[in-house]
C-alpha cells in the first residue's frame, strides 16, 4: 500500500523515532517507520533525506558519524531539547487536527 504523507508528518515521525529509540541512521529511521505502520510505509532516500536536513536546520537534530551494526560508516541523528519541545508541540497539532477531521468524516 503507498501512504501519501502530509507535510510536516514525516518530520513528527522520525522525531517520535528518535525520542523513543534514540539515535539512528536514515535506513534505521525508515526500517522503523516501515515495521511500526506495518508496510504501507515505504520511504526511500529521497523522501527521508530531505526531512533529516530540515530537522537538522531547524536544529530539532543533530548528526554524527559512527558505525552500523555492519561495520559500515553512517551519519546518526539524536534528538536535541529543542526537538524534544518541537515533538510536544507538533504532537499536540496533529492530535488537534486528527480529532477534528475524524469530527467531519463521522457527520453523514
Amino acid at each position: 500500500m503507498h501512504a501519501n504523507i502530509l507535510q510536516g508528518t514525516l518530520d513528527l515521525m522520525i522525531l517520535r523515532t528518535l525520542a523513543t529509540m534514540g539515535p539512528q541512521h536514515a535506513y534505521g529511521i525508515a526500517n522503523r517507520l516501515q515495521q511500526v505502520s506495518e508496510d504501507a510505509l515505504n520511504l526511500n532516500q529521497g523522501t527521508i533525506y530531505p526531512a533529516l536536513v530540515r530537522l537538522e536546520q531547524h536544529g530539532w537534530t543533530r548528526a554524527s558519524w559512527g558505525k552500523t551494526e555492519n561495520n559500515r560508516e553512517a551519519k546518526y541523528y539524536a534528538i536535541t531539547k529543542a526537538g524534544l519541545k518541537a515533538l510536544d508541540g507538533e504532537t499536540a497539532r496533529w492530535r488537534q487536527m486528527s480529532g477534528m477531521v475524524e469530527k467531519l468524516l463521522a457527520e453523514e
